[in-house]
C-alpha cells in the first residue's frame, strides 16, 4: 500500500537580504492533506530567524516543515512546491554532486552545509517530488507561503509546529485588495506522482 500523499508549498523571506548588519527573516509552509473522505485539509506552519539570509531560510522551510510532517515516525509521498531555484536545484542535483566529491567543490566551501545535511536527513524515508514555480505570479498556494513567511520575518514570530491554516479567509481578503491570485492548485494526483531520487545518505 502506498505512503499517503502530502502537499507542501514553501516560501521564504529574508528583509534586507545581502545587505550589511542582521537581517530578520523566516519561512512560511502551507501543508495540505486529504481525509479519507476526500475533504482537504490544510495546515500552517512558520518560523523566524533574527540573523539570516534568503538561503538560510529557504533550508529551514524544507528541514521544519519533514520535520513536522514525520514527528510521530509518519512516512509520506510529498510534493514539495518552492519558488526557490536554490531549494529545487539543491535537492535535485547539487547534492548528489557534493556527496560525491566528499561533500566538497571545485570552488570553495558549501554555503549552509550544516543545513544542507539537516534538510536531508529531514526528508529521510519520505520520498519527494520537488516542483518549482515561479515566485510573486499569482499562484495561490505560493502567494500564501509567501505571505506567512514576510510576516514571520517582520513579527519574528513561529507558529510552535502545525497549525489551523487561515489559506481560504488570506485568500478572499487578498483578492479584495486586488491582489492576483489565480484557483489553488488541486491536490495532486497521487496516480501521476513521481519522486525524484533519494538524497545521499549523511553519515
Amino acid at each position: 500500500m502506498s505512503a499517503e500523499l502530502v502537499a507542501l508549498y514553501a516560501d521564504e523571506s529574508c528583509l534586507g537580504n545581502g545587505q550589511t548588519g542582521d537581517n530578520p527573516g523566516a519561512a512560511g509552509v502551507l501543508i495540505e492533506y486529504q481525509r479519507p473522505d476526500g475533504s482537504l485539509v490544510r495546515r500552517d506552519l512558520w518560523v523566524s530567524e533574527p540573523a539570516t539570509t534568503n538561503n538560510r531560510m529557504a533550508l529551514r522551510s524544507v528541514i521544519e516543515a519533514m520535520r513536522a510532517i514525520g514527528a510521530k515516525g509518519a512516512r509520506f509521498r510529498v510534493v514539495f512546491t518552492s519558488d526557490s531555484r536554490y531549494i529545487v536545484d539543491g535537492m535535485t542535483g547539487w547534492v548528489h554532486g557534493w556527496a560525491r566529491n566528499g561533500w566538497k567543490r571545485k570552488t570553495g566551501p558549501i554555503e549552509n552545509l550544516a543545513l544542507w545535511h539537516d534538510a536531508i536527513a529531514a526528508c529521510d524515508g519520505h520520498a519527494v517530488m520537488w516542483r518549482w514555480v515561479r515566485g510573486h505570479a499569482g499562484h495561490a498556494q505560493n502567494e500564501y507561503a509567501n505571505h506567512l513567511a514576510t510576516r514571520a520575518a517582520a513579527d519574528q514570530t513561529s507558529s510552535g509546529g502545525l497549525v489551523e491554516s487561515a489559506f481560504d479567509a488570506w485568500l478572499e481578503a487578498y483578492r479584495a485588495r486586488g491582489g492576483k491570485a489565480g484557483v489553488p492548485d488541486a491536490f495532486p494526483d497521487g496516480a501521476t506522482f513521481a519522486p525524484h531520487a533519494s538524497l545521499p545518505r549523511i553519515g
